[in-house]
């Protein structure tokens, strides 16, 4: 399946469950590092964060593993995922099952930056 890819920032693009042969692919677009926002094991058949991790390194590619569900996202893990595009080579590619869990981790994260908790 291809890739639908959607930029937010320069730093950060998101996409659905992609699949280690697409590592390359993700490395040819100039992405540096990936984001897994999804856990493991959530539907049959799908890539353990572990083989895209493997994948990843082969292409290149920085991987990180920060699971979320739709009832965990919340400002500690917004923060987690600040944290991460903050230390990580740019620009990174984040990925759940559609795209939208790590799009909501983003503005979390942005609005979080925006304004900082006193």
């Amino acid at each position: 399946a291809a890739m639908d890819i959607r930029t937010l920032t320069d730093d950060l693009s998101v996409t659905g469950q992609i699949t280690q042969d697409q590592l390359a692919q993700i490395a040819a677009q100039g992405f540096r590092a990936i984001i897994c926002n999804r856990p493991d094991g959530e539907e049959p058949g799908q890539p353990s964060f572990a083989q895209i991790e493997e994948a990843a390194r082969a292409a290149g590619i920085a991987a990180r593993y920060l699971p979320v569900t739709g009832a965990d996202l919340t400002d500690d893990k917004a923060a987690a995922f600040a944290g991460l595009l903050n230390t990580l080579p740019g620009p990174v590619l984040a990925y759940c099952r559609s795209g939208m869990r790590s799009a909501t981790l983003s503005s979390l994260a942005q609005a979080n930056q925006d304004h900082p908790a006193a």
